[in-house]
């Protein structure tokens, strides 16, 4: 089998190295429909060797083939990997990351980043997923033209018997289901959006357009990338090899915030969502009056303090679930500031336009009301987005890079 398979890029980190590993990986050209197989590893190191002999055993010479692990170990699976790697038949590289930026699906962002070969497959360390696969999601995109192969659970031939107990089942279907519901056209022919295995042409995915929060990467990929099309093929989801499930409670939510982040993507539903999250803020914001009124507390000072309730509210919830992607570009302080001083502008701004509506163009206090409560709103979204949230131009320091909060 050839070795001249994955042509290592320089990762967007300088002080990453990927070192080459088992049959190492060539400087040559990309052999035609060869693979890149991408995995994502978190302390996976019971699985590493039963996976790599699993994946001889599976693919045929005829498949040219490299693997790059993806790892984000705090265990010894780089050191594992490559002593299971010393005698197989295909490259076997990995990638060290210090920082878990994204989970899982980040992890395999980085590998779309190396990767240059036809076709790219993803799936996880744990042997629930199916190695011999491997070449059935490749060849079914060879003979139907698809750009996206998943395997499915939910299409017949296909089992989630791997699911240990029914919660995780419900667990899975609820959120199959969530994701289907929210995305219908993205996800149309994709039986499966949960699935962690899958197969896709290299032009499919543009790894900078990808914003991963979590392990579902698949959902993240179709929605933003839109594959022109789509197949399916079934499988029978195993059960663990070794070690234990990283899903939880925790990936729950991070899950949650994703679809959020997924959802609101576009101006027009980031706008809708504002407007949701700010109608939500009321609460906070009467609780609080309610409690500094009783207090003894006088109504205007204890007007503009619950009012900060209300900030505090609508800053949490819009960070987590409206610009999760967009909050690096600024210092958390600068956007709690910027944000608050909108906020709390936008009281001094409505009573000047109720005046006016009134006054100048002799409308009745109410719809006046309305209107100045609609027009404060649009100017505080695109003022939240234009001055809290845009991207500001780099600074490079010495070290070169690009500096973050």
């Amino acid at each position: 089998m050839s070795e001249d398979l994955w042509t290592p890029h320089a990762p967007s980190d300088p002080e990453v190295s990927i070192p080459a590993v088992g049959g190492g990986s060539g400087g040559g050209e990309v052999a035609a429909g060869s693979v890149t197989l991408i995995i994502p590893t978190f302390n996976e190191a019971g699985n590493i060797g039963e996976l790599l002999s699993r994946l001889a055993d599976s693919l045929p010479a005829r498949l040219p083939c490299a693997v790059l692990f993806v790892d984000d170990s705090t265990d010894d699976t780089p050191a594992v990997i490559e002593k299971a790697a010393l005698d197989l038949p295909f490259p076997v590289s990995v990638l060290h990351r210090e920082r878990a930026v994204g989970g899982l699906g980040g992890a395999v962002v980085e590998g779309l980043k190396l990767a240059a070969t036809d076709w790219i497959v993803v799936m996880d360390a744990d042997l629930q997923h199916p190695p011999h696969l491997v070449p059935e999601l490749v060849g079914e995109g060879e003979r139907t033209g698809a750009d996206l192969v998943v395997a499915s659970r939910y299409i017949p031939g296909g089992s989630r018997a791997g699911l240990a107990g029914s919660h995780r089942v419900a667990v899975s279907r609820g959120a199959t289901w969530l994701a289907k519901g929210l995305f219908p056209r993205a996800l149309r022919g994709i039986s499966d959006p949960m699935s962690g295995f899958f197969a896709m042409r290299r032009p499919t995915a543009t790894a900078d357009a990808l914003k991963p929060l979590g392990y579902k990467i698949l959902l993240e990929l179709a929605v933003r990338c839109r594959p022109a099309r789509v197949a399916e093929v079934p499988f029978v989801f195993q059960d663990r090899y070794a070690g234990e499930s990283k899903s939880g409670a925790r990936e729950g939510l991070r899950f949650l915030a994703h679809l959020a982040a997924l959802r609101s993507a576009t101006p027009l539903a980031r706008m809708i969502g504002f407007g949701l999250i700010g109608l939500s803020g009321f609460v906070p914001n009467l609780f609080a009056l309610w409690l500094l009124t009783h207090a003894g507390v006088h109504y205007l000072p204890a007007e503009i303090a619950a009012n900060q309730a209300g900030v505090v509210w609508n800053f949490v919830l819009i960070e987590t679930l409206l610009f999760r992607d967009r909050r690096r570009h600024r210092h958390w302080a600068d956007r709690v500031g910027r944000f608050a001083l909108l906020a709390n502008a936008d009281l001094l701004l409505r009573i000047p336009l109720i005046a006016l509506f009134v006054a100048r163009f002799g409308m009745e206090v109410l719809p006046a009301t309305a209107l100045a409560l609609v027009t404060t709103f649009v100017l505080r979204f695109a003022a939240t987005e234009a001055l809290v949230y845009l991207p500001r131009k780099a600074r490079t320091g010495r070290t070169g890079r690009t500096n973050r909060s």
